[in-house]
């Protein structure tokens, strides 16, 4: 009964310090204005900025994907938490601009631990007949975190003083309460053994390829939405639409990240096989308002593509993510799911590279519809493929 009770309460608890470690890495999105201001930097350096974090995540991934199948859940996550904290500290002593890519770093190799095994631990410590809950849970969890992130920081530097220290001030005492509530959670990985980490490239379960590559696909194009309104949608605000009240941008970003959070509890309703290739095709809606808002220069449109297309970013996350949940084998979960975690960081960094690079040339909006026109296409494709072959694996919600 001890057990059941420890479970019961744990996996609340550990989506909660899921979020808390998935808001830092979001924290500074409406600040990059401010550092720009400050040191000096042009947009492309923002996104080389923002992808470095990326960049961390995939090599952790790579790295030690599967490590807490070997030491247990609970030490590495400490561990993420202590590496979220040393990130806070980067750009709360922050010295120029190694400081801020000393503290993406950090924060990258924070969100490549949590990413896989924070989902894998929320549904393990899961009661029997509780896993759909955990499952939204956990995605609530990642995207509410990454959502909450960008408007703690923008109210924060918006209203309060100190606002380039105070919202990371703010995270380290997030992130010392998740470390205390952390170490009292249940382990759930019983055969532990010694760590050997050494990359495994995307190695993936035998039976699980047909499932895991749309699924993986789906997850690029939404997680590329994200990159998009985390790196440059900021700078489209300021510059482009005139809006300089930072607690507006970290709500527009925010909204994003909500309406993802919706579709992921939407997707219990509709089940794995309706809800990924209606995801896709509800991005692929919500990229062409936010196209139409860049061609407009119109705030209302961009909002409403945001709410689209995070809609349509977590009815696809979440139906893949229990696709490939569900088809894994338990002993090969933290692995897999640290894979599909992997394509989803890819999308996040290289797409918006890519528009820092074309701002060089095209400017913001040509930038952005360019971005737009090419997520559209690759949403479209899979959403299509998904559509006529179905996954055959976590087909419930």
């Amino acid at each position: 009964m001890a057990v059941r009770e420890h479970r019961h309460l744990g996996y609340p608890v550990a989506a909660g310090v899921f979020a808390v470690g998935m808001a830092g890495t979001t924290l500074p999105t409406p600040l990059y204005g401010l550092y720009r201001e400050q040191l000096g930097f042009s947009e492309l350096m923002v996104t080389v900025v923002f992808a470095v974090y990326a960049l961390g995540v995939i090599a952790v991934l790579l790295l030690a994907g599967d490590l807490s199948d070997q030491v247990g859940r609970r030490p590495v996550l400490l561990c993420a938490l202590g590496l979220s904290a040393g990130s806070a500290l980067c750009f709360l002593f922050e010295g120029g601009l190694p400081a801020l890519f000393a503290g993406r770093l950090l924060s990258g190799f924070a969100a490549g631990l949590l990413s896989g095994t924070a989902t894998a631990y929320v549904l393990e410590l899961a009661p029997p007949g509780r896993q759909a809950r955990a499952g939204l849970a956990a995605t609530a969890a990642n995207m509410g975190g990454l959502g909450c992130g960008p408007l703690l920081s923008g109210v924060l530097a918006q209203y309060a003083p100190w606002p380039l220290r105070l919202p990371f001030l703010a995270h380290l005492a997030l992130v010392v309460a998740a470390s205390v509530l952390t170490w009292f959670l249940p382990e759930t990985v019983a055969d532990r053994r010694r760590p050997r980490l050494r990359p495994r490239g995307l190695s993936l379960p035998p039976g699980i390829h047909g499932v895991f590559v749309p699924a993986a696909l789906a997850a690029f194009a939404g997680f590329a939405l994200l990159g998009l309104f985390t790196a440059v949608a900021p700078s489209f605000l300021a510059e482009t639409l005139a809006v300089g009240n930072l607690a507006v941008t970290g709500a527009v970003v925010f909204s994003v990240f909500l309406a993802s959070t919706a579709g992921q509890a939407l997707m219990g309703r509709l089940g794995v096989r309706a809800a990924l290739p209606g995801g896709c095709l509800v991005l692929v809606v919500g990229l062409l308002l936010v196209a139409a808002s860049l061609a407009a220069r119109s705030l209302p449109l961009l909002v409403v593509g945001a709410l689209c297309g995070g809609l349509g970013q977590g009815l696809a996350f979440r139906a893949a993510l229990t696709a490939i949940s569900g088809a894994a084998p338990p002993e090969h979960r933290g692995a897999t799911l640290s894979a599909f975690f992997v394509v989803a960081y890819t999308g996040i960094s290289l797409p918006v590279v890519g528009v820092g690079a074309l701002t060089v040339w095209l400017g913001l909006r040509g930038a952005g519809l360019t971005f737009s026109a090419c997520v559209v296409v690759l949403a479209a494709c899979v959403g299509l493929y998904v559509l006529r072959h179905p996954p055959d694996g976590g087909a419930g919600g």
